[in-house]
């Protein structure tokens, strides 16, 4: 299997004649099916790499070779695609699996930041996201410098420095608007970071020539030896502290908004994976915040005989060992088939934005993060309005009664055993429902009653 990455601006002649030295390399192999194999997958790559004249912007993936199907078929693929953003990854690599990390690389959600590195001959305007650095735009200036000539006109002079150093500034924040806040309404970066070897950058700000939209998105302001690309690398490794510190302080932000809803006992919060679910199948879920980490399997079953689903969320311990009781209708202990068997934390990617939800994956790293994770299950999340778990719970509890005692009754009545001791029976147990359904509700107003805790009605942290 040929697995085959060019980053962006690569040359495809230089390409296909590595191709064509490797073609004769593995010519020597001695193993007929290895070098048949080999050899096949080389000359599949320099076909897919005829249909491109360049390298495309974002760089070009390339996989070809045999693969064994499901049902013990050998199947030829070739594969060649343009990755969805820049990969700065350069890979040759003939093995018996397709390399695939540079790809899930690309799948790290990275944020933006953006950079400006400005001194007295010119200014570049650049972003970095993950490992991609992009350069946006360089301008140069003359700006005059300070001296003692001119007579009765030095402070003539003096005026006009001033006066195109100023005009240089505001230039600079009239480019950082059009680049950074390309729709007028809000930044399109993370954070921004103001670079230079002088004292411009500080008085870009301090004079306000600067949007007041990127101001507060300031993360930090450093020094540097040049200007143009080597200061933007530069200032690139000075900040690699600053910017990593911005998602850990979104991070512990979010929780600690969390944490704050149960000590107001607002009751607009939920945890664990029952109230989290019924929450969001209310739209009631305002951020959902998940543990990236989380080992949760979301389990779709389907009874072979009358189709109905029922899903299942089991941690990948539980659904190995209890894999034969979970896998069961309750009811009839009728085997069910698997449809469907997906991560939850990649469920809640795809299908968040069904329920209105806003997503939050955070990590285990920071002191609030590991003691979400550790408190809460590590699933959770914000609500819009409040919402009584305790009472929905009792009202459920009580519909399910109701359901079997008009179930018992049915199958009594088929039977023709139903007399008048049963209907009184059967009219006694509806009146013991009908009470507890009210005790539910009319728990408010007992004056002795404790008021509910979150660990009342929810310590399922099993993930059962």
């Amino acid at each position: 299997m040929i697995s085959l990455i060019l980053p962006p601006k690569s040359q495809i002649p230089m390409t296909n004649k590595m191709l064509s030295d490797e073609y004769g390399t593995a010519s020597n192999i001695k193993s007929r099916v290895n070098r048949l194999s080999v050899l096949s997958a080389i000359t599949s790559a320099q076909q897919r790499l005829k249909l491109y004249n360049r390298c495309p912007p974002n760089g070009l993936v390339i996989y070809c070779g045999e693969v064994m199907t499901d049902d013990g078929k050998v199947k030829k693929v070739s594969i060649d695609f343009e990755p969805f953003k820049p990969i700065n990854t350069s890979l040759y690599m003939c093995d018996n699996k397709f390399h695939t990390e540079a790809l899930s690389d690309l799948l790290q959600d990275e944020a933006r930041f953006g950079f400006i590195v400005m001194d007295g001959q010119g200014t570049l305007f650049g972003t970095v996201q993950g490992n991609t650095r992009d350069i946006l735009q360089k301008i140069t200036v003359d700006l005059p410098k300070k001296h003692g000539r001119g007579g009765q006109s030095s402070v003539r002079f003096a005026r006009l420095r001033i006066e195109k150093r100023h005009n240089y500034m505001r230039k600079v924040g009239e480019l950082a608007v059009t680049h950074f806040i390309p729709d007028g309404e809000r930044p399109n970066i993370k954070g921004l970071v103001l670079a230079g070897a002088a004292e411009l950058k500080n008085e870009l700000v301090t004079n306000g020539l600067l949007d007041m939209r990127l101001v507060p998105i300031i993360v930090k302001s450093v020094d540097t030896s040049y200007g143009g690309e080597n200061g933007f690398n530069q200032a690139i490794a000075l900040s690699v502290d600053a910017l990593s510190n911005v998602k850990f302080m979104e991070e512990r932000n979010l929780i600690q908004k969390f944490f704050d809803e149960i000590t107001m006992d607002s009751g607009k919060y939920c945890f664990g994976l029952k109230d989290t679910f019924t929450a969001l199948e209310m739209s009631a879920l305002e951020t959902l915040v998940v543990w990236e980490d989380l080992d949760v399997q979301r389990v779709e079953l389907k009874h072979p005989t009358t189709g109905s689903t029922r899903v299942l969320h089991l941690s990948k311990e539980t659904a190995e060992k209890e894999k034969d009781a979970a896998f069961k209708d309750p009811e009839t202990g009728v085997d069910m088939e698997v449809v469907d068997k997906t991560p939850l934390t990649e469920w809640f990617a795809v299908h968040y934005k069904d329920y209105g939800a806003k997503l939050e994956f955070i990590t285990n790293k920071s002191q609030e993060g590991s003691q979400f994770v550790k408190g809460f299950g590590g699933i959770g999340g914000i609500l819009r309005w409040k919402v009584d778990f305790l009472t929905m719970a009792d009202h459920a509890e009580a519909a399910e009664k109701a359901l079997a005692a008009t179930a018992a009754a049915k199958a009594a009545s088929d039977r023709g055993v139903l007399g008048a001791g049963g209907t009184a029976a059967f009219a006694g147990d509806f009146g013991d429902i009908d009470g507890d359904a009210r005790a539910g509700a009319g728990g408010d107003d007992d004056e002795e009653g404790e008021e509910p805790t979150p660990s009342a009605y929810d310590d399922d942290f099993s993930f059962m």
